[in-house]
């Protein structure tokens, strides 16, 4: 009997004291605690700072891939403009050479109307071999001028013509993509209906066109 007592008073001991500790469950397994310790606050810091340089890698590696598309793009499209350059003093010579010939001259001598029309033949070739790589001429005779692809070499006097429009063109001038490869030398004119204006034939229901002036406040041209 004393040490069926002696038993049962550890056992009332012991109860308490588990209670009392808060680190065990029933089965004996420890409670977590409710604030995470220092090493797993070091863990979700590191793991939200690798997170974000992942995100940035990312971010920079696609720019980076679009960047060399556009790139690789460019270089493919613009990459024979110094050599059409040159090749456009070719078809400046031959347009030169035709244009030089009376045209009463080739009517009567049968040879050399001819050899113009075979010099002819290769300028719209050349053209189109220029035009299949991108390269197109331009045809601004009408158009407003543009400082962005044409060079004003002259004023023309004018009053049945708004002002700054391109009356004449000296020398043609070329579009590779959508950047000017080179420039037409072009005579605009001076003199004619006001901006403010209503040009003959326009509907008033039309935007009305800006004058090439507006570019130049001061009345000077480029080329003069």
């Amino acid at each position: 009997m004393p040490d069926d007592n002696n038993d049962q008073r550890e056992a009332n001991e012991d109860r308490p004291k588990a209670a009392d500790s808060g680190q065990s469950d029933k089965n004996g397994e420890p409670e977590p605690s409710g604030a995470p310790g220092p090493e797993l606050e070091a863990l979700i810091g590191e793991n939200a700072e690798l997170r974000d340089r992942l995100l940035r890698t990312m971010a920079d590696m696609e720019n980076l891939r679009r960047r060399t598309e556009r790139e690789k793009t460019d270089t493919a499209r613009y990459a024979i403009s110094n050599f059409a350059r040159d090749v456009l003093t070719i078809g400046d010579n031959l347009k030169r050479a035709v244009d030089h010939v009376p045209a009463e001259a080739a009517a009567q001598d049968p040879a050399l109307k001819s050899f113009l029309d075979g010099v002819e033949l290769t300028e719209r070739e050349l053209l189109n071999m220029l035009e299949r790589h991108g390269v197109t001429r331009l045809d601004p005779i009408g158009e407003r001028f543009d400082p962005n692809c044409h060079q004003a070499m002259y004023e023309v006097q004018s009053p049945d013509v708004p002002e700054g429009m391109v009356v004449d063109v000296m020398q043609a001038g070329y579009t590779i993509g959508d950047r000017c490869l080179r420039p037409a030398l072009v005579a605009i004119s001076k003199g004619g209906a006001k901006p403010g204006a209503q040009p003959a034939g326009k509907d008033r229901g039309q935007e009305q066109r800006k004058p090439a002036n507006d570019d130049f406040p001061d009345g000077e041209v480029p080329g003069d």
